[in-house]
């Protein structure tokens, strides 16, 4: 990584100013301080409104500005940087890469000071970003709706090889709008997708619950469950498997997914589900079949809910239908 003095520089910069245009302009922009601070906090220090302060910072910025034509490395350094990533950068990102940990208020305030860095705030489709031209930004929102439309409509996330973005788009430039964007985001095996899906930004035990369930694709205990979350209590894991319709009891203690086609219910509602989807009346054979393939019980389990006359009636060639109310 090319290596500048930032804090030098900006002191070069801001050698032109009286002392009180240099206080508020390094208060302002946190220059060799830990934050920036605001109009007002400012303002009352100097005994002046916030609006005179707004006036003495954009003139003195006005007076720095033509003393960075001295300094033209820097900011072709922070150009080039910039265009390898497409012109789109998020703001904390760019800043930890070009400042590292002690100098990202300076550069911070040596990107406000010439074009084309130009900084958009965070808004619905992006947290807070630095562009060099308007043409890469409306670029990555196009980028980034059409992606978005795509998980929309897959519904699942899909690794960055297999997202279908435009041809020219250097893998780079890709990684570093989705990075921006606040619609689509990466999870921890790195998948992408939309940013309010479970399996991207997973919230609470339930949604690690589900991940669980859809990293191993099969019917677990809750135990199971328990133990694949790190720092859950199992009873927590269980109360909540029970409370969310995307599980099902399937057995004793044991869950599966309702989108993989489990009937929710007990085994009386799921021998209901079977025969009302039948077109014809069931053996007793067929539908201890389908039962077994929804219910990890034990085959008298279902023949004793079978029996029960309430709901279900046998034909006189053994078939089963629901009892008509």
């Amino acid at each position: 990584m090319t290596k500048f003095d930032y804090h030098k520089i900006c002191l070069d910069l801001l050698s032109g100013l009286d002392q009180r245009q240099k206080e508020i302009i390094s208060r302002r922009f946190g220059l060799g301080r830990d934050k920036r601070e605001t109009l007002e906090s400012i303002g009352k220090d100097f005994g002046i409104c916030r609006e005179r302060v707004r006036q003495i910072e954009a003139a003195s910025l006005n007076k720095i500005k033509p003393k960075t034509q001295d300094h033209k490395k820097v900011f072709n350094y922070f150009l080039n940087h910039l265009k390898k990533f497409g012109g789109v950068r998020k703001e904390e990102v760019l800043l930890k890469e070009l400042g590292e940990d002690n100098a990202r208020n300076e550069v911070y305030f040596l990107l406000n000071l010439r074009e084309p860095f130009k900084r958009i705030n965070e808004n619905n489709d992006f947290y807070s970003v630095w562009i060099i031209g308007e043409d890469s930004y409306n670029l990555a929102k196009e980028v980034v709706n059409s992606l978005a439309l795509q998980f929309e409509n897959i519904k699942k996330p899909l690794p960055l090889e297999e997202l279908n973005s435009p041809a020219s788009l250097e893998k780079r430039a890709l990684e570093s709008y989705l990075e921006a964007s606040k619609k689509i985001d990466k999870n921890q095996d790195n998948l992408y997708g939309l940013s309010h899906w479970p399996e991207i930004n997973p919230k609470g035990i339930k949604d690690k619950a589900y991940l669980v369930f859809k990293k191993i694709g099969k019917p677990l205990h809750f135990h199971e469950v328990a133990k694949l979350i790190e720092n859950s209590h199992v009873q927590t894991v269980h109360n909540e498997l029970i409370k969310d319709n995307r599980f099902v009891l399937v057995g004793r203690g044991i869950y599966a997914l309702a989108e993989w086609g489990y009937y929710p219910g007990q085994v009386r509602d799921v021998i209901l589900k079977i025969l009302q989807e039948s077109e014809e009346p069931l053996t007793k054979e067929e539908i201890l079949e389908k039962v077994l393939k929804q219910r990890l019980v034990k085959k008298n389990t279902v023949l004793l809910n079978l029996s029960n006359k309430q709901y279900f009636l046998r034909d006189s060639q053994g078939r089963y239908r629901i009892k008509e109310a």
